[in-house]
């Protein structure tokens, strides 16, 4: 049994609604909704919350294919942010190249928006376990980031010198 089948059966047995629940423990009804499709998972207070209300341990609620789904939403999150990302870089690399060929400098500011967008993306493209799995090795990955971040700042800046 998931994590939301049993929230959704606890409910029931208590004869409460979704909203009334909501209230209980201080969240929206479309979070209540979510879990109980098992398409999100409250956060730990939340958690906590609902553990008291209905007298049960965090331990019955949750179970190992919980933490595999949350896992696997998360992939698939960062797999989202991940194709963003790349779509930002080809915008910036594509505005940096029309600015350069066709001497037109507003297609610069599109070229650092396309980055910032690039960067804001492609640090959130790693799935969020992942990110508090791999705390030594972030070091790598931002720089690897900054890099890429650099060599497109170059590209721009050289081609605003010249137009």
């Amino acid at each position: 049994m998931t994590f939301g089948q049993k929230l959704k059966k606890l409910r029931n047995d208590n004869n409460l609604t979704q909203e009334q629940l909501a209230e209980m423990i201080f969240v929206t009804r479309t979070a209540i909704s979510k879990w109980e499709t098992d398409n999100g998972y409250p956060s730990i207070d939340s958690l906590k919350a609902i553990s008291n209300l209905f007298s049960i341990s965090i331990d019955e609620l949750i179970s190992d294919a919980d933490i595999e789904n949350k896992k696997i939403l998360d992939e698939k999150n960062a797999r989202s942010m991940y194709f963003i990302a790349i779509a930002f870089l080809g915008l910036t690399v594509l505005f940096t190249l029309l600015a350069y060929f066709l001497k037109i400098s507003y297609f610069n500011v599109i070229s650092m928006g396309g980055l910032i967008g690039y960067l804001v993306f492609a640090l959130l493209s790693k799935p969020k376990y992942k990110r508090l799995q791999a705390r030594k090795i972030v070091i790598p990955y931002v720089i690897s980031r900054v890099v890429v971040f650099a060599v497109v700042l170059g590209v721009i800046i050289y081609t605003i010198v010249i137009l």
